[in-house]
């Protein structure tokens, strides 16, 4: 089982405010559905409850210290080790945010696919940070900028160094 990351963060790692996405690229959320379709994602309630539904075409297991949590569509987990245990056949897992859920499986991951704005948003949640230093960039690839994707923003695929 290999163990990837999905995220999209502006200049300064913010990833989020209020619960919500301060930015709207509808080509970052193809490349989401695209990378992720057919792959379990992990994700924490609150980032559920701000999607407000399951996704489909992919196994949506939540991780949540609530004990009597459910949500029509998703695998309710309470661990880490759970999670990895309900994905232990999967070739490919990702882990969807929010802030805590990338913070606690972080040192597990061994792929990254960041989408970077290069932008400046407001926002109270943050993507945590990465020592680059420990990462190959193995591909970079520059969003289309038109009117409905109005920002500057990179798809890039880092794989952590082999120690």
């Amino acid at each position: 089982m290999n163990v990837s990351l999905i995220v999209a963060m502006d200049k300064n790692r913010v990833i989020g405010k209020e619960n919500d996405i301060p930015w709207r690229i509808p080509k970052d959320w193809e490349y989401v559905k695209n990378t992720t379709k057919g792959h379990p994602i992990i994700l924490g309630r609150k980032n559920l409850e701000s999607i407000g539904r399951a996704l489909p075409e992919r196994r949506n297991i939540i991780l949540t210290r609530d004990k009597d949590f459910s949500f029509n569509g998703c695998e309710i987990v309470h661990s880490i080790e759970n999670a990895f245990e309900l994905c232990k056949n999967e070739e490919e897992i990702f882990i969807f945010g929010g802030e805590q859920i990338y913070n606690m499986f972080l040192p597990y991951v061994e792929k990254m696919y960041i989408t970077k704005i290069h932008h400046e948003f407001e926002g109270d949640i943050f993507f945590p940070e990465v020592n680059f230093d420990e990462w190959n960039e193995v591909s970079v690839e520059k969003g289309i900028m038109d009117e409905k994707n109005p920002y500057n923003y990179y798809f890039h695929v880092y794989e952590r160094k082999l120690n």
